[in-house]
Formats: C-alpha cells, sequence, structure tokens
C-alpha cells in the first residue's frame, strides 16, 4: 500500500518545516495566548463590573467573536487592519503591516473572547467572603483583584486555559490560508513543491497531534495535581 510513498522527502525538509514553520506557529501561538489572556481578563474586569454600560459593551464584544467563524475573522483583520493603522497614525495611505502582525493581532482578539469567559468563570468562582475580608482590611478594588481575587482564579482556571491554549495551537494552522509559512503552510508548500501531497499532509497530522496529546496529558497531570492541592 505504502510502496509508492516517499516518506524521505520528510527527512529533507525537516530543517524548513520545523525551524522556519514550527518557529512560526509556536511564536504565534504565545505571543497570542499572552495577549489573548491579558485583554481576555480587561474584558472579564468589564463584565463583571458595577457600570452597565461597560458590561453590556464588553458582552456584546465577547457574543460578536464566539459567533463568527475563525478563519473569516482572519480575513478581516488582515484587511482591515493596515486601515486601522491609517487610522491611528494619520497616514495617506493603509499601513502595511505584514501577515504576521495582522495575524497575531486576529487572534489576541478572537481568542480574548474566549480567554474572558474563562476568566470570568474563575473570578466568580472565588469566594465573596475574601473580596469583602480584602476590603474590610483596606485594600482598594484594584488591590483586592490583584492581590486576592486574581491570583486564584488563575490557579483554578489554569488547566482550562491551557487548553484553549491547545485549540488555539491548532487554529493557528488557519493562518496557511493567507499564505503564511506556518507548520501546516510549510508542509503544504513542499507537498506542492515535490508532489508528495499525501506524505506531508499525513505527517502534518501526526506532529499537530503528538504535540496536541503530550500538551493534554501534561494538563490533566497538572489539574490533578490542583485539585490534591486544594
Amino acid at each position: 500500500m505504502f510502496a509508492s510513498f516517499d516518506f524521505d522527502v520528510i527527512r529533507r525538509s525537516l530543517g524548513y518545516l520545523f525551524i522556519d514553520g514550527m518557529t512560526f506557529t509556536l511564536t504565534l501561538t504565545g505571543l497570542a495566548a499572552l495577549g489573548g489572556l491579558v485583554f481576555g481578563t480587561l474584558i472579564a474586569l468589564m463584565r463583571l463590573s458595577g457600570f452597565r454600560l461597560l458590561g453590556y459593551v464588553a458582552g456584546l464584544y465577547v457574543d460578536l467573536m464566539r459567533s463568527l467563524p475563525l478563519v473569516l475573522v482572519i480575513f478581516w483583520f488582515y484587511f482591515l487592519v493596515p486601515y486601522i493603522g491609517q487610522w491611528l497614525t494619520g497616514a495617506s495611505r493603509p499601513i502595511r503591516v505584514g501577515s504576521f502582525t495582522s495575524s497575531l493581532v486576529t487572534f489576541i482578539m478572537f481568542e480574548a473572547a474566549y480567554f474572558s469567559e474563562i476568566m470570568r468563570a474563575g473570578i466568580q468562582s472565588i469566594s465573596k467572603g475574601q473580596p469583602a475580608a480584602a476590603q474590610a482590611l483596606g485594600l482598594t478594588y484594584g488591590q483586592t483583584m490583584r492581590y486576592v481575587v486574581l491570583p486564584q482564579a488563575f490557579r483554578n482556571m489554569l488547566p482550562v486555559l491551557l487548553t484553549q491554549t491547545i485549540v488555539l495551537f491548532q487554529d493557528t494552522s488557519l493562518v496557511y490560508v493567507l499564505s503564511i509559512p506556518d507548520f501546516l503552510g510549510a508542509a503544504s508548500k513542499v507537498a506542492q513543491r515535490d508532489g508528495r501531497l499525501v506524505e506531508m499532509y499525513l505527517f502534518a497530522a501526526v506532529v499537530y497531534f503528538t504535540i496536541s496529546f503530550c500538551a493534554s496529558f501534561g494538563v490533566r497531570r497538572l489539574q490533578a495535581r490542583i485539585a490534591v492541592l486544594r
């Protein structure tokens, strides 16, 4: 069955696939997860604040992002970000930001909607007596969130946050539609160049599965450890 396959094309392309492709994928995943977590935490705080307008705006943003296909958002930001840059800088023409910057902005904005819901659940899981006790000790709202609530919320939601990061790692393969040389894009270029589509796409699937499976196993171990520490 595999007699006509040439798996040696994988060996010849390992440098390009991992040094260029996988490095791009992991860099995009890490930066997008960090940015999405920061922005998502701010959105969660907006939704939980006592200001109805802030909560309404944040809820509308979350509902909008979670209702759109990610590939559509990728195209949307790819064409929209240059005009946003033009508006912010007052330039006479759209700012060329590059495919990496555009895709990074896309994933930060998109993932923030999901991270915000995770963080909102984490904040709400903290006993109301703890913020009340912190305020009774003279801490301001900002200090209470920074020193009491958010550290515990992060700890409680860490397994879920890491699971969402694994999903983000898989979703980054969609930048392939912009011809960006991520891992899948690099595998596709090699496949098209050498006419070995089955071999390269099979190898890409094995790599994504292996990384995601190992990461998921680590998250389960971490979740069990956190449960024991509670």
